[in-house]
């Protein structure tokens, strides 16, 4: 599990192409030291595992299935990618609670400077809007940002100073692909309501009523 607190940037010192799979190598421009294989590293925003450690890069392997549904297909030695370490237990939490695990790919299709910030516009999916709400969160390659304005098939962030520096986001431009994960919450709530409609519809009790509302503290 991550916070969409990107902390650095890396780049792609090696890209291995294993039958469908890719194995990256990676070199942090950050301090790494206290990385294990074993650990998970959010790369873009999709969850992989360190499996070497060398000379300060470490080594993550991209499945098929991981190439196909976001833009890591795409990489090439050379590029820079967004990098986040999974969040401990004893850490502050301060962007949203990010899973790594892509919804989908979305493209760049406006970005303007506002004053020191960075406004951009993002289509999606119209499946992928309909967990998009304004002042809701999203991960977009990774990084946890707040949503500005919603449209049917896109929706609007904007790029503090901060965010700027420490990413790759604006060294995207206008027509490129970026990874998106939609509120992990969301989700969840939507298949509980899928869940209840379909028990009320066969008869069945809802398992949500005032009794577990309350116990939650969702009561009055």
């Amino acid at each position: 599990m991550f916070t969409g607190l990107v902390e650095g940037s890396g780049r792609i010192k090696i890209l291995n192409r294993i039958g469908d799979d890719v194995r990256l190598t990676i070199m942090p421009r950050f301090d790494f030291s206290d990385t294990r294989v074993g650990d998970s590293i959010s790369v873009n925003g999709v969850c992989l595992t360190v499996t070497t450690m060398s000379e300060g890069a470490f080594g993550a392997d991209v499945s098929v299935e991981s190439l196909s549904l976001t833009t890591l297909g795409h990489l090439k030695a050379g590029d820079e990618v967004n990098l986040e370490r999974a969040l401990r237990l004893s850490d502050r939490l301060g962007g949203h609670l990010v899973s790594g695990h892509v919804d989908g790919v979305g493209k760049i299709l406006k970005q303007e400077q506002v004053q020191r910030s960075w406004r951009l516009k993002i289509g999606i999916d119209k499946g992928l809007s309909r967990y998009t709400i304004e002042k809701g969160s999203v991960a977009v390659d990774g990084i946890s940002l707040t949503i500005n304005r919603c449209h049917e098939t896109s929706f609007e962030v904007n790029i503090i100073p901060q965010t700027g520096q420490e990413t790759i986001i604006l060294k995207k431009r206008v027509g490129d692909l970026v990874n998106i994960e939609t509120d992990l919450i969301g989700k969840y709530v939507e298949k509980f309501f899928i869940r209840d409609e379909n028990s009320r519809k066969s008869g069945k009790p809802s398992v949500i009523d005032r009794d577990m509302l309350n116990k939650y503290g969702f009561g009055e």
